[in-house]
């Protein structure tokens, strides 16, 4: 399951003890600290973290484990993790925040905010509209050749010109609104829209817009960590053993950024998590209305349930609920939110594992379990 390919949903005593962390703010440790310790120890993952949030912010939060496999280096509260493609969310953040704005609307299509593009006029990619690049229904496979566009040169904005550029010259494309087909390409594309219309990088635009406004201070994009030195959570492959090396390039090319190149510490993830929730019921405070937050939220056609960077799924522990998660084969993170409960929980871990995956889901459901036992 990785940031590349596809997404999929949520459907024990501590053995660490010296490696157990809790956030500065809680004064005792949650009690379901030594159930992530062995989650962590059952999966072998080397760090994990999670958190229960509500509007008002994290009500509790743990991390464990260490940030490099084979070092004792402990994770701590305010580390920095990858959260892949939770990134998306962000970016359809900045998206309504544009069209209520007037820069854009929802059905601005490519063709109209890039008129001098000339391959765009005999391609189907002409008609794709904002909601379509970020409802994965543009008609764009899964990637482009990243590494090629990165590799040609040029600042992150003319590099996503090229992937528009490479794009319209795709052959064979469906029609927009045709095929759902989970495109991070889509959303590079929908970022180069807004780069155009704010005449500014996509990543300058989440700080202004998104990052700033919440109180969101430590977030960056790429991998985490200074090269060399284990001052971050340390990327590891999907055998499970450390990367050669880490820090920013250790991710996948920045030109996708709007896709999933975002990290940050839980207690920022939390802001953003809380002002969805908050916004549903009136006091967000990057949009107008509850309208907004709940066109976000909703799902774009019938028969799938993706709506702008979540999945809209009905649980009975929480009604409708939103979900995501993100890997950059390296690090894996997941969301859900119920926003008709007031309530979120949301976990991470430095690790490509394939049992990363099923360990935040233990994580996820551990912590529903322990806010709706309440």
């Amino acid at each position: 399951m990785t940031l590349l390919t596809r997404r999929r949903v949520l459907a024990a005593a501590a053995s660490a003890w010296p490696f157990v962390r809790i956030s500065a703010e809680e004064k005792t440790p949650p009690s379901w600290q030594a159930k992530l310790e062995a989650i962590r120890v059952k999966h072998d993952l080397p760090g994990i973290g999670g958190a229960i949030v509500t509007s008002a912010g994290i009500t509790s939060s743990a991390v464990c484990g260490v940030r490099k496999a084979g070092t004792d280096i402990a994770i701590m509260p305010d580390d920095l993790w990858h959260l892949g493609s939770n990134t998306k969310a962000m970016t359809s953040t900045l998206a309504a925040i544009a069209v209520e704005a007037g820069k854009l609307k929802w059905d601005s299509t490519l063709g109209e905010i890039f008129p001098k593009q000339k391959d765009l006029k005999t391609s189907p990619l002409a008609k794709a509209t904002l909601t379509q690049l970020l409802s994965h229904w543009s008609g764009l496979p899964a990637n482009a050749m990243w590494m090629l566009i990165k590799f040609a040169g040029g600042d992150l904005r003319h590099q996503r010109e090229s992937a528009l550029q490479l794009a319209a010259r795709t052959p064979d494309l469906p029609p927009p609104g045709k095929q759902h087909l989970y495109s991070n390409w889509g959303y590079a594309l929908a970022g180069h829209m807004l780069e155009e219309v704010w005449d500014a990088p996509w990543e300058e635009l989440m700080k202004q817009h998104v990052f700033a406004p919440l109180g969101i201070t430590r977030a960056g994009f790429g991998g985490t960590g200074t090269p060399g030195k284990i001052d971050q959570p340390w990327p590891h492959n999907p055998d499970g053993k450390p990367t050669a090396t880490n820090g920013p390039d250790m991710d996948n090319a920045a030109v996708l950024g709007p896709a999933g190149t975002v990290h940050m510490p839980l207690s920022d993830w939390a802001k953003f998590i809380a002002e969805h929730l908050a916004g549903r019921a009136s006091k967000g405070k990057l949009l107008k209305t509850a309208a907004s937050y709940e066109h976000l939220h909703t799902a774009t056609q019938a028969g799938v349930p993706y709506a702008f960077g979540w999945l809209a799924l009905e649980r009975p522990w929480g009604g409708h609920v939103l979900s995501h998660n993100g890997s950059n084969t390296m690090n894996h993170s997941v969301a859900w939110l119920a926003p008709e409960k007031d309530f979120a929980v949301i976990a991470c871990t430095n690790s490509g594992s394939e049992k990363a995956d099923k360990a935040l889901d233990a994580v996820a459901g551990l912590l529903i379990q322990k806010h709706t036992a309440k």
